[in-house]
């Protein structure tokens, strides 16, 4: 993993979910590990829901001024440049589509300075509304790149139907992938899989993944 990484992707695709696995498996691998949350649009599924687990972890979390509480009132106040320079490694969770992104435009003079060691995944989940055609899915990464002034550089495959989700619905999403990434020029870098599935798939760029963002009605 580089020195930032940046999410993007449509409301629903599992944005914070993709963060959150990455920011644990970092912490894992003996990093100093903080995730911004930058999510100031959907008020429900938010990296800022995980202050305790990420205490567990030793994962630092900056989120928005009003994060977690009744006000869904977006105040922004934070070095992001600063937040990356005494960091080992930065996840970035973006808000949904190219209105979340806006707040990411602020900061991307400060994060494109760091060149190469910056990436930004843009991730995709063809069973949700909106993206579920290869036409859909990059016309949003576009929108995404212009509100945020910042390129992304790979595509991750995270197709899932929440708890219905199965080695089929993961694997049937491959084609749907592979154009969006040949249309795009940017590599597929991983396909998650929840972590039950993993091991019953043969894909090559499998990457397991545990559920920690659920719908209300599961919790």
């Amino acid at each position: 993993m580089k020195k930032i990484t940046i999410i993007t992707g449509h409301y629903g695709s599992g944005k914070t979910n993709l963060a959150v696995n990455l920011a644990v498996q970092a912490s894992h691998e003996g990093k100093a590990v903080a995730v911004v949350d930058l999510d100031i649009v959907n008020p429900y599924f938010r990296t800022a829901d995980f202050r305790e687990l990420f205490s567990e972890k030793n994962i630092k979390l900056i989120a928005p001024d009003f994060a977690n509480s009744n006000l869904d009132i977006p105040s922004i106040q934070f070095d992001l440049e600063q937040i990356a320079k005494s960091e080992d490694c930065l996840i970035i969770d973006v808000g949904g589509d190219d209105a979340g992104a806006v707040a990411l435009g602020r900061y991307a003079e400060a994060l494109t300075a760091y060149g190469d060691d910056v990436d930004m995944f843009y991730v995709i989940n063809q069973r949700r509304y909106l993206t579920a055609t290869p036409d859909e899915a990059i016309s949003l990464m576009y929108e995404i790149e212009n509100a945020s002034r910042m390129k992304h550089t790979a595509i991750v495959n995270n197709t899932n139907l929440g708890k219905e989700t199965n080695v089929d619905v993961v694997e049937n999403s491959a084609e749907f992938a592979s154009e969006i990434s040949v249309r795009t020029g940017l590599p597929v870098i991983f396909t998650t899989f929840p972590e039950e599935c993993a091991e019953l798939t043969n894909t090559p760029d499998a990457y397991p993944v545990k559920i920690y963002v659920k719908p209300l009605w599961e919790i």
